[in-house]
């Protein structure tokens, strides 16, 4: 039996490392989540030689243990001790980019240097790299590349087999000789506790004062002799410990880069830096992002991929399946009661929700191309100066774009916030986005009421984050909020072409999950939605109207009335849209007894107003979430009572949004009801005092 390598596929965030990853493991890829974690795990058999596993690790900047990636990317290399390392570099920003390579060198572990993006620094003129030189004084083999147009791709794959082949010797950097002598000493303490390959990443570690170093179960006097080496050093060097470790690393990258990296004399701004100083100009970049969100959503839901849906509706689900399977059931003498569930039911249900399909698709892609090129970057940097002048922290802006695909993943992703505050914050609003299974409710409500408004549709992604802002002033004047946002930092990384294999594997893993989700979830929920709505309580088979369904319907409608859909189809399709947020569709669609979805949306028309319509979108676009995402809050509180507190402060500010949108279109068009008039004014007012009301000190408590 041949011998299994592992090789660790290490680099920064925009280093063009999931390119890379996904090139040399082709098909032969596994993804899930790491153990105990919500970070996605990537990792693959290497295409020349399938006895190599690679293991692509989260993007990082350090081995430091302040967040999940960081925490995943030290253990796997600590403690699974892979064969080798390969690790990508941006070679556009080869300054910092090395900063983690010589972290990675630390450790012990044998390592390549993948050399990206250098193209594109011979095309923008910046500087040029001595490749051999550079190889020579780190003495480990760099290669150059080009992940985007597979260049040198090969050449790569075949350093990595030779390295697994032949027993590397590992290297790593040797910095102050002051500094050396202490790591010396500290190495001579661990000795026999840690593996001797690792002995130098420990040592740099314990002097660092890393916290996580107190398992190594040292004895007192190892850790007093320890003490005594670092509070020397921090009085030879006059600084503290982890300033000179960052400092002695930075001091090495200079004479790396005064020997390798010749700066040209024809410098030039590159196209990627022209190009920001109008994608970020602080005038320009807001209105630049909402064209872009408007030609999104003109796309998916007004052109393209309506044409798509349209065809999914009025042909395979409206015609083509419906019809031939009644064929084959009144062939087969199937009783009335099934042949009902299985159309009128599971094929309308669901083919309700997949009928959107093509327009989600279209959505996930434009999403895409903008994140690959480099754009979604831009627009995290300036929502960033946005949310700091409403004393909001920019990176609660990645969960919230992350959530537009999915609140699941958003949700999980705000670990990445230090400041516990901010992040309990985050969680409760980053559902606000609209995310894809809210992309079915959207469509259905702008293609049935507004079919020839483009504006529609984007004013839910618009609103959203309106929704986070007001509630973000508001939340951090209570006690319970009221930390000062952490800063924000990141990377902008340069433009370049959307990578098809990138956007194309992107797509797919995000429609197959779409589809995923309405052959299991949505089958389900049709099945009783569509029992309840055709049985009484005496589990006779009746009328819709005399229905389960319709019974809890009527007790609760009296809530929504003052949002204008205060009926039985309307508000059980929110209270299912509580499983999953497509089932407000499939729900409509059953009660309504409609099997074409022109019929449907003849129903829908004849008993809402288009504003009521609206109201109706925007309230199930705000309010709580499905209880998929309830849940992934539960387990990221670690509470019940916050996760209560984030349901009900999401579902009251859904209400009130929608109570005044609806309210004051009907004063507009003179339909005036005194009691929910006023009902919308003490909204506005509570909405008023809680965003622009100053409060010296915050005293006011959520609840």
């Amino acid at each position: 039996m041949s011998k299994q390598y592992t090789v660790a596929l290490a680099g920064n965030p925009n280093s063009g490392k999931t390119t890379l990853f996904n090139l040399l493991t082709g098909s032969h890829q596994h993804i899930g989540n790491w153990p105990g974690v919500t970070v996605e795990k990537k990792s693959g058999r290497l295409k020349q030689h399938t006895e190599t596993i690679v293991q692509d690790l989260p993007g990082t900047y350090s081995l430091s243990a302040y967040s999940p990636e960081e925490i995943i990317t030290r253990d796997f290399l600590i403690d699974e001790s892979p064969e080798q390392i390969v690790n990508v570099i941006d070679a556009t920003n080869i300054e910092r980019n090395l900063y983690f390579s010589l972290q990675l060198m630390e450790t012990g572990v044998p390592i390549i240097l993948a050399l990206n993006m250098l193209d594109l620094v011979t095309k923008q003129k910046k500087y040029r790299i001595d490749i051999k030189k550079l190889s020579y004084l780190l003495n480990v083999p760099v290669i150059s590349i080009s992940a985007l147009k597979k260049q040198n791709i090969n050449y790569l794959t075949k350093q990595i087999i030779t390295n697994n082949e032949t027993k590397q010797i590992y290297s790593y950097p040797v910095y102050d000789k002051r500094l050396e002598s202490a790591l010396s000493m500290i190495e001579e303490q661990v000795k026999g506790l840690v593996k001797e390959n690792h002995s130098r990443w420990y040592a740099i570690k314990l002097f660092e004062r890393d916290e996580e170093m107190n398992n190594l179960n040292l004895t007192e006097a190892q850790q007093d002799e320890i003490d005594n080496i670092i509070s020397t050093a921090e009085i030879l060097f006059n600084d503290d410990s982890d300033s000179i470790i960052v400092n002695a690393r930075y001091e090495y990258i200079e004479r790396i880069m005064n020997m390798c990296v010749v700066q040209t004399s024809n410098f030039s701004m590159s196209m990627s830096d022209r190009v920001d100083t109008v994608i970020t100009n602080r005038i320009l970049a807001l209105p630049i992002f909402v064209f872009v969100m408007w030609l999104v959503y003109f796309l998916s839901i007004q052109t393209i991929g309506t044409i798509g849906s349209d065809w999914v509706n009025d042909v395979l689900f409206g015609e083509f399946i419906p019809n031939n399977t009644n064929a084959i059931l009144s062939y087969l003498h199937v009783s009335i009661w099934l042949k009902s569930l299985i159309i009128d039911g599971i094929i309308s249900g669901i083919g309700s929700v997949l009928g959107f399909l093509p327009q989600i698709i279209m959505l996930f892609l434009c999403l895409s191309i903008l994140e690959d090129c480099g754009y979604m970057a831009r627009i995290a940097f300036v929502m960033d100066r946005i949310f700091h002048r409403f004393n909001l922290s920019g990176k609660s802006f990645i969960p919230m774009l992350i959530s537009t695909g999915c609140g699941v993943p958003g949700i999980m992703s705000t670990r990445t916030i230090e400041s516990k505050s901010d992040r309990r914050m985050t969680i409760m609003l980053t559902t606000f986005m609209p995310c894809s299974a809210k992309l079915t409710v959207i469509a259905l409500i702008s293609g049935t009421f507004f079919p020839e408004n483009s504006w529609v549709a984007p004013t839910s992604y618009f609103i959203g984050i309106l929704t986070v802002i007001g509630s973000g002033i508001f939340l951090k004047k209570t006690k319970l909020f009221s930390e000062p946002p952490t800063p924000f930092v990141m990377e902008l990384p340069a433009y370049h072409l959307p990578s098809i294999g990138n956007v194309s594997h992107s797509v797919w893993i995000k429609a197959q999950a779409f589809i995923k989700k309405a052959g299991t979830i949505i089958f389900a929920s049709c099945v009783a939605i569509w029992f309840l709505s055709n049985f009484n309580f005496h589990l006779q088979m009746v009328d819709q109207n005399e229905s389960i369904l319709r019974d809890i319907g009527t007790i609760i409608a009296p809530i929504f009335e003052p949002l204008g859909f205060g009926d039985w189809h309307a508000t059980v399709a929110v209270i299912a849209g509580l499983i999953a947020k497509e089932n407000c569709v499939s729900t409509l669609n059953i009660t309504f007894g409609t099997t074409t979805t022109s019929s449907f949306i003849d129903a829908l028309r004849h008993t809402y107003s288009p504003m009521a319509g609206y109201s109706f979108l925007i309230f199930n676009m705000l309010c709580a979430p499905c209880f998929a995402a309830i849940g992934t809050m539960y387990k990221e509180f670690g509470d019940a009572l916050w996760t209560w507190r984030a349901v009900i402060y999401q579902t009251v500010v859904a209400y009130m949004c929608a109570l005044i949108i609806y309210q004051v279109s009907q004063i507009i068009q003179g339909n005036i009801s005194i009691n929910f008039v006023v009902l919308a004014t003490v909204a506005i007012c509570l909405m008023f005092y809680g965003i622009f009301v100053k409060r010296s000190h915050p005293q006011l408590e959520l609840y």
